[in-house]
């Protein structure tokens, strides 16, 4: 997913831009508003991040022109105020969300991923093969082996979401943690519940041409073609 990041607070955006990247994005970084507006008029971006207090073309503006010709995609806006006036202010303009500095991290992923969420492909765009023999339609929450339907409970739907969105990388605890939150509204607190899961989904995986492959200390990381362990 590609993720443009309009950030001038250089301490604060190359720390954003490295967590941003473990968690799965491919980040661009604008330290100013006319640098985000270029890009953004000449690329392409899953999602976008903008700081109100932009140098040489404030936030507010690149969403405003922005919208003119992107009005599906997803932005988020970051400022240190927080008054009502300021939050309907980015919101008129266009934002989909809005967040206010300080904030922990963890918030931020969990809120892109809602918007991202909501602006999934519909139609047949949103039904294609996910990888081997997989089908994975994220509009009707289904997938099927070779037209075979997989039941899915909605945390192994969450679940298999995650590990598909990241297959270059192993998903850490943590992160299947805050994804059954976000989609759910209340984290698992049980011992061992995420490796019920990881369980059950990899034997609903069989015949997939996929599998799921424990990293020990690390987390999990799904394959295509290897049997997990």
């Amino acid at each position: 997913m590609r993720l443009l990041l309009a950030e001038d607070d250089a301490i604060l955006a190359d720390a954003l831009v490295a967590q941003l990247g473990r968690a799965g994005f491919q980040v661009e970084h604008a330290p100013n508003g006319a640098v985000a507006e270029y890009l953004l008029q000449r690329e392409d971006f899953d999602i976008a991040i903008l700081d109100i207090g932009l140098p040489m073309v404030d936030g507010l503006t690149v969403l405003k022109r922005t919208r003119a010709r992107k009005p599906d995609l997803p932005v988020m806006l970051l400022t240190a105020l927080d008054g009502l006036d300021d939050r309907v202010a980015g919101l008129n303009a266009g934002a989909d969300d809005y967040l206010t500095k300080p904030f922990d991290f963890p918030e931020l992923e969990a809120r892109l991923r809602v918007l991202l969420r909501r602006v999934r492909p519909s139609g047949a765009a949103a039904t294609a093969p996910a990888a081997g023999r997989l089908v994975f339609d994220r509009e009707t929450r289904r997938a099927s082996v070779d037209g075979q339907l997989i039941e899915l409970s909605p945390r192994e739907w969450t679940l298999l979401e995650l590990l598909l969105s990241h297959r270059e990388r192993v998903v850490q605890k943590d992160e299947i943690t805050r994804s059954w939150a976000d989609d759910r509204g209340e984290a698992p607190t049980a011992p061992g519940m995420i490796e019920v899961y990881i369980h059950r989904l990899r034997r609903k995986l069989e015949g997939s041409g996929l599998s799921i492959r424990t990293v020990r200390g690390l987390g999990y990381l799904l394959e295509s073609d290897v049997p997990g362990p």
